[in-house]
Order: C-alpha cells, then structure tokens, then sequence
C-alpha cells in the first residue's frame, strides 16, 4: 500500500487528526512555561514590555540602595507569586537563592522576613506607570480587528470589600443597614477596557456613593474619535449618548428606563426587530447629576436605532432584551452583529474576576506578612 504521506510533503495524518486547540489552552501553555521560568528568564521576558527605568532603584527613600533585594527582583518576586500555585514568599526566596548561586553571589537567608519588608515598599505610583505603559504597548501592538477596525471600549462598575480600618472605614464607610463593627468598607469602581485586547485603559473609585455614571463622565478622555462604548443597562443615559456622539463615539447599549418603541412609532423599519428611532430629550430631575446648562445644551432629540435581541439560549435567565446604539447603518453594522458584540461584553465580567482573584491573593498575603512581622 502507497504511503499516503508522500503525497502531502510536509503533513503529518496524526497532527491533522488533532482538534485544534483553543485561545484559552494556548494561553494555559503559555504560563506554564512562565512560571517553569528562573528569575534572570521572567527579567528577559518583562524587558520587551517593561522599560528598564521604571524597575530601578529609587533616588531616595525606600528601595534606593542597591541590595540584593532589589526594586526589579521585588516586582519579578510578586510576578512570580502571582503565576504561582501557592503563591507563597518561601518559594520566591528558593528561587532567589537559586539566581545567587548561579550568579555566584552569596546566598540571601532562607528567612523571608526581608523579602516581605522590601516587597511593601514598592511603591503604588511606580506600579501604575507600568500598569499604563504595558497597557498602551498592547495596543500599540495589536491592531483591533473586530466592528471594521474600529477600537471597542467596554465599561463596567464592580465594588470590592477591604480591611476594616479606621482609615478605610472613613474614605468608603460601610453599608447604612449593617450594624457598626459588623461590615467591611466598600469601595465602588468603574474602569474601562479594550475589548479585543483585555487590557485596562482608566478606572476610577469611589465609596458606596459613588454612581457609575458620573465615574465614566470622569474617564471620558479614555475614549478617541471613532471609538465605540459598550455598556450594560446602568450606562442608558441619554446625556451621555449624546455627549458620547459629540465626541465622535459610537454606543452600544441596553435599553432602560424607557418602554421600547413599537414599529408604528418608529421613523423606519430597518429589518425584522430593528428599527430607526427617536429619543426626545427628558425632564431634568434635581437628582440629576448633570447641571441646568448642560441639559439646556442637548439636542431635542436624538435619532437610535433599537434592535430586540432574543434569547433561546438554555442557561440565560434573560429571553430578550432591547439594545439601544448610535451605529444607524443596518449594512454595515447587521443586528446580528452587534447581538453579538453585546455577548462579548460578558468577557469584562471577567476581566474583573480575574482582578479581584489577584487582590484577594494580595490582601491574604498582606495579612501574613504582617502577623510574621508580629511574630518576630
């Protein structure tokens, strides 16, 4: 029998019989292989994203002597706790003592007091430029390549529970309904994020306050000509629409607040569930965070598009709902499309998870660090 591979140089019948793997395997790989790595490897990886200035030693103050726990092996120590399966700081100084001995250097002690003294110090600015400086490098990068080239910026709200102390109990005191020394300080957030990259663009914080509305107003400048906003039923604002197409920014959001206009009512039937419409301008309320001369300055109405969005999906709590967007053309933008780009809105959902996974790591080895500074 011929050898069916001599046919097709180059193919191997096994390797085509494989499922094809997917993103989120790929990408399990890829950190496997990070955490597989010594320190002087993670420093190689960081240094095609991370400019050397910004993990030198200070000028002055807290990690401004040169020691052998550096500012640099201080952040690529808490990288690699946070890559790691126990995240512990014993397995950091291990492989600290490893990158000694390979460079010849005496050996730190196996104590990890040190460690977690000097890791506290790194100071929150310092982390925030790196923070900003990988994020627009990804996008620098990486071209978006969904809704015809055009950047998707979703925005969501969450809110996180912190150490209660006297100081944080001031800043973001804890719910009216619980009873004094029986909650946490809450602490509101709003950030926005790249949708085809995950990669955090603004965020701001507020107490229990603290509206996600008037936080995204706070991040407007995030947002460039021919962006496109993607938010949930929380950001159905018809001031924020129209300050949004003001500002060359299209928006993609659901319906709320309002009773969905029915084909009689609607300026063109642009397909099945998809219609042309009107807003008229409302009321202004005293609540209203905006003032009398911003809502003097909106336009009468505004000309949407609402699209009915059913759900037969098992799982989904939702059947239906009603999305509300600027993007007017039913060609070049399809119902189906932007159905779809809805669903993806999920993925900042866990975007958020992954953060929160990462500060409760942070917060139980913060609570350590300080019963063993107790200890000792």
């Amino acid at each position: 029998m011929q050898n069916t591979t001599s046919l097709f140089p180059g193919f191997h019948l096994q390797t085509l019989r494989r499922k094809p793997r997917s993103a989120s395997q790929k990408l399990s790989d890829e950190i496997a292989k990070l955490k597989q790595k010594t320190f002087s490897q993670l420093g190689e990886c960081f240094r095609n994203f991370i400019p050397s200035q910004y993990l030198r030693p200070s000028e002055s103050g807290a990690l401004s002597r040169r020691r052998f726990f550096s500012k640099e092996k201080h952040f690529l120590g808490l990288f690699s706790q946070v890559l790691g399966d126990d995240g512990g700081c014993q397995e950091v100084i291990r492989k600290l003592q490893a990158f000694a001995a390979m460079k010849s250097k005496p050996l730190p002690s196996s104590s990890t007091a040190a460690y977690c003294q000097a890791r506290s110090k790194l100071d929150l600015l310092g982390l925030e430029i790196i923070l900003e400086h990988t994020a627009n490098r990804l996008l620098n990068i990486f071209n978006p390549d969904r809704m015809n080239g055009r950047r998707v910026v979703v925005v969501d709200g969450t809110g996180v529970s912190m150490p209660d102390t006297m100081a944080n109990q001031l800043v973001w005191p804890q719910q009216r309904h619980q009873k004094a020394g029986c909650g946490f300080p809450q602490a509101a957030i709003c950030a926005c994020f790249c949708l085809q990259r995950g990669a955090l663009l603004s965020r701001k914080v507020g107490n229990k306050k603290s509206h996600e509305l008037p936080m995204l107003r706070e991040q407007w400048d995030t947002f460039k000509p021919g962006d496109i906003f993607l938010g949930d039923k929380g950001f159905c604002s018809y001031f924020d629409l129209s300050s949004f197409k003001d500002r060359s920014v299209d928006s993609v959001i659901t319906l709320a607040r309002r009773i969905p206009v029915t084909e009689v009512e609607a300026v063109e039937v642009l397909g099945n569930d998809d219609l042309l419409i009107h807003w008229k301008k409302p009321a202004r309320s005293k609540a209203s965070s905006y003032s009398q001369a911003d809502w003097e300055a909106l336009p009468e109405t505004l000309l949407l598009r609402q699209i009915k969005v059913s759900v037969n999906q098992s799982g989904f709590r939702t059947h239906g709902f009603y999305i509300i967007t600027t993007l007017l053309d039913a060609k070049v933008y399809t119902a189906d499309a932007l159905a779809d780009l809805y669903f993806q809105r999920w993925d900042v959902e866990l975007f958020f998870r992954d953060i929160k996974r990462l500060l409760a790591w942070i917060f139980c080895v913060a609570k350590h660090q300080t019963w063993y500074a107790r200890k000792s």
